[in-house]
């Protein structure tokens, strides 16, 4: 070959290695980019409804998008679908009190079309997409259990399905089961870790087979009037195969119930499954005087003794030690950390 046959070679394969590398970097940086959509009900960004901004989001893309809602209230159920993760709804308020998601179903209402909601059913937000994190808002159903009669009251504000779903700076308000952490089966592990956030409910109002940290953060017990028992915090259905349910580390427990009438929780057995063995524990957390000193109890013919229900460094003037408040060794306490909780099969660790 001549020397300039060598020299045009050379060109060629120096043209074709900069283009490969240009294409390269294209796919990484389109693999690498996010969009942002702007709702705000005054019309003044892209959509005014936060469901039409979720649905103008193509399926499957796999590059993250934030949905900035600006101040207002949004009624109207919120679906985030199983095919869009990567979705990230952040409220564009100073405070979570100034961006309001909501809608008032509840379990035995009637849908258009027929039929009922069911528990599940009646939430206002949906999140059965992976990798969804809400931050800097409120979740809430406002379905009003005192104007009505219905033989189901449970009303949903929040039905979480998704894996790996992030919640900061929220509040999630409701009264009868304000809070489903949910999985698609019993075999299904799906994780929620709550930080720095605020929810609220009177009966079961954190509940599900899901495995959940809520870090940092409020649960307030509202009043039902009663002088003796005003709810239940918890009803963790986790399946006997999953170690980790509800961790709550570092939380403040408040209520406007007279002092010893709220339960830490009792066991849910859905559809009366028997591997339903709920998992739930308190761990550094400030316990208010509403808090019973027999703090667990049964659930539909299932005794709270089977279930896994412990403590560890309970403080406030609703702690205490008895036989009724089992409490974990500082031995086994050391296997049950957030990020035990948290880790899963595929080594998730979203705590900073």
């Amino acid at each position: 070959m001549t020397t300039s046959g060598w020299i045009r070679r050379a060109r060629s394969v120096a043209v074709v290695t900069v283009c490969a590398l240009a294409a390269t970097v294209s796919m990484v940086s389109a693999a690498s980019a996010s969009a942002t959509i702007t709702v705000a009900a005054d019309g003044s960004g892209t959509y005014t409804t936060v469901q039409a901004a979720v649905d103008s989001v193509a399926a499957n893309n796999g590059v993250p998008v934030t949905i900035s809602i600006k101040p207002g209230t949004y009624r109207g159920v919120v679906t985030i679908p199983a095919n869009k993760p990567y979705l990230t709804l952040a409220g564009a308020g100073g405070s979570a009190t100034q961006v309001v998601i909501v809608e008032g179903h509840a379990s035995g209402q009637t849908k258009p079309g027929g039929g009922t909601y069911g528990t599940s059913g009646s939430a206002s937000v949906f999140v059965n997409a992976n990798d969804t994190t809400i931050k800097n808002l409120t979740m809430a159903n406002d379905f009003n259990e005192a104007a009505n009669t219905l033989d189901a009251e449970q009303a949903v504000a929040v039905n979480t399905s998704g894996d790996r779903v992030q919640f900061d700076n929220v509040r999630i308000l409701g009264n009868q089961d304000t809070l489903l952490v949910n999985a698609p089966s019993v075999s299904s592990v799906r994780r929620l870790y709550v930080r720095n956030s605020y929810v609220e409910g009177d009966v079961d109002f954190v509940f599900g087979r899901g495995t959940m940290v809520f870090q940092n953060g409020t649960v307030h017990s509202l009043t039902r009037g009663s002088s003796s028992n005003n709810g239940y915090v918890t009803a963790a259905a986790t399946d006997i195969k999953n170690r980790f349910g509800f961790l709550f580390w570092g939380t403040t427990l408040t209520s406007n119930a007279p002092a010893r009438t709220v339960y830490l929780g009792r066991p849910w057995h859905p559809s009366g499954d028997v591997n339903a063995r709920g998992q739930v524990l308190y761990r550094g957390v400030a316990m208010g005087a509403h808090i019973r000193t027999d703090p667990w109890t049964d659930m539909s013919g299932f005794s709270w003794r089977n279930a896994r229900f412990a403590e560890y460094g309970s403080t406030g003037a609703g702690a205490g030690i008895n036989a009724n408040r089992p409490q974990l060794s500082a031995a086994t306490a050391t296997q049950y950390t957030p990020t035990a909780y948290l880790a899963g099969n595929d080594g998730w660790n979203p705590i900073r």
